[in-house]
């Protein structure tokens, strides 16, 4: 018998906190899809200084888009696993908006946004309520 609330019920108890990290979660998987595309793309039709490196990337930049779109869907299923996952993904963008910030001015917007993004996402998801609705109680609770 599973403990996690029925998908169908989600829209209806779903807190803002859970929706709002989820829609901040599925927007990084987009721009990390659209990047990871954009790469490929250019490198096909382009010519890089190192194909395997550039097709490496952009393949990679795919695959990591698949974790913030599975936290987000989970999210919204209010999934308890789903949290995690999200925080990952958060903690892992501050290194590389950080990193962004040091380049050049496209650079520096996108980093600017990014970290953005991943602080607000992180309040969210530390958002007492959030924990609550997805059923993860305090240790010793």
């Amino acid at each position: 018998m599973s403990t996690e609330p029925n998908p169908t019920d989600a829209p209806a108890s779903r807190p803002t906190s859970v929706t709002a990290a989820a829609a901040v979660a599925g927007s990084e998987a987009l721009a990390l899809f659209a990047g990871g595309l954009y790469v490929l793309v250019s490198t096909l039709t382009g010519s890089p200084d190192d194909v395997t490196q550039a097709l490496t990337g952009g393949a990679t930049l795919l695959a990591l888009g698949v974790i913030p779109l599975v936290a987000a869907r989970g999210l919204l299923g209010l999934r308890r696993w789903s949290r995690g996952p999200a925080i990952i993904t958060q903690i892992m963008a501050l290194p590389v908006a950080w990193t962004l910030l040091g380049a050049g001015p496209l650079a520096m917007a996108a980093g600017a946004a990014l970290g953005l993004a991943a602080v607000a996402a992180l309040v969210l998801l530390l958002h007492p309520a959030t924990p609550r609705s997805l059923g993860i109680t305090p240790p010793g609770a």
